[in-house]
């Protein structure tokens, strides 16, 4: 039921490409992955989503716990039918929020108290409770419910979260009930190496069919994150496919496949576009900018996406200085294009042996000069 398999590998770095195949269909990687908390990729239809190239899309399980609720989902024969999307779908465990929410929550050995932001009620994740939730919304990968620290957090407590994230683990995977969901464990440890070489030698121990590195891109340094990635690929197992969570930058993502992971999410793109802002070779454009006014070039000469394919800096303009919802939604599309283009193109340049050429990001001055 699922399967992965590296159909190319780069001589000069860790870089491969693959194929990941899950109950709804495979996913060609390395990927980007777009994020739709809700189950909806903010602004945009299931059809604009396909139009990117995306073949896996993100929900969270906190979220939809609070809104519908899972009951309403499993009632409607699962995620996908509730949102009418027939391809790969993996949700986030709920454990994200224990670093976002932390004003609203309390932390123990047995799970996460949530104050309601909806009612002001108590809401309690569990590790078993997570599972349950994600058995219920049938998603074809789930995560496993973890502690991400802030990266403020001193040493000994980022052991303690370690520490909660490996037993949850087990809990995990004895609550989990369905073998048409792969569960992946997450790797945790922040930005100190020893933790995370122990983090991923634990995680790892379980023998899942997926891992994921956790704790990164929560406001550390680029330095750090770099570290980590960098270290933390010997540990992890070559033959599953391996997910790098909340990173949606281009020379964060390049460095990262070169290390060897296969999967990136991150609601950048979709957040920039609802700003007015445009992903165009890895710098930021905010369009409301007055030199776009009478610019009649596609917004990105060398992107076919529909918005690049149909429509004017001019136009994108236009929309964004009057708060029009279709603009909002056209950059999002590019945006999330953009990230699609950019791993596509890596996943072909490791299979035609010039990956290290192309986009190894110590050979080049600055991202924004590849050849993608």
């Amino acid at each position: 039921m699922f399967n992965f398999h590296i159909t190319a590998k780069c001589q000069n770095t860790k870089a491969r490409s693959g194929v990941f195949k899950t109950p709804h269909g495979e996913v060609n990687t390395p990927k980007f992955m777009p994020v739709g908390t809700l189950a909806t990729v903010k602004g945009l239809s299931n059809r604009q989503i396909e139009s990117t190239g995306a073949e896996m899309i993100l929900a969270n399980t906190y979220h939809l716990h609070l809104q519908p609720g899972e009951k309403i989902i499993c009632d409607a024969g699962g995620i996908h039918e509730f949102m009418s999307w027939d391809r790969p779908i993996l949700t986030d465990s709920g454990g994200y929020q224990v670093f976002s929410l932390s004003k609203l929550n309390t932390i123990s050995d047995d799970g996460v108290s949530f104050k309601n932001p909806r009612d002001g009620s108590q809401i309690t994740l569990t590790p078993e409770k997570a599972i349950e939730i994600q058995n219920q919304l049938g998603a074809d990968v789930i995560m496993a419910f973890d502690q991400c620290p802030s990266h403020l957090a001193s040493k000994n407590e980022i052991k303690q979260a370690c520490d909660r994230t490996h037993v949850w683990l087990e809990r995990c995977v004895r609550a989990h009930q369905r073998d048409d969901q792969a569960l992946f464990g997450i790797v945790q440890g922040g930005r100190f190496l020893d933790l995370r070489e122990e983090s991923a030698k634990n995680i790892s121990s379980f023998d899942l069919p997926g891992i994921a590195i956790g704790g990164v891109s929560v406001g550390e340094s680029a330095s750090e994150i770099h570290n980590v990635i960098r270290f933390i690929s010997p540990y992890l197992s070559n033959q599953i496919p391996k997910y790098l969570m909340g990173i949606g930058s281009l020379r964060e993502i390049a460095i990262a496949i070169a290390n060897g992971i296969d999967l990136f999410d991150c609601v950048l793109p979709t957040r920039l576009g609802r700003h007015g802002t445009a992903l165009v070779q890895d710098e930021r454009w905010n369009m409301r900018n007055a030199r776009f006014r009478s610019d009649f070039r596609p917004l990105d000469e060398t992107c076919a996406c529909e918005t690049c394919k149909n429509y004017t800096r001019a136009y994108l303009h236009h929309l964004i200085r009057n708060d029009e919802i279709l603009g909002l939604t056209l950059l999002s599309i590019h945006n999330i294009s953009h990230l699609l283009r950019f791993t596509r193109s890596a996943s072909i340049a490791i299979s035609e042996g010039c990956f290290s050429e192309d986009f190894a990001p110590w050979q080049k001055s600055s991202i924004a000069h590849f050849t993608w």
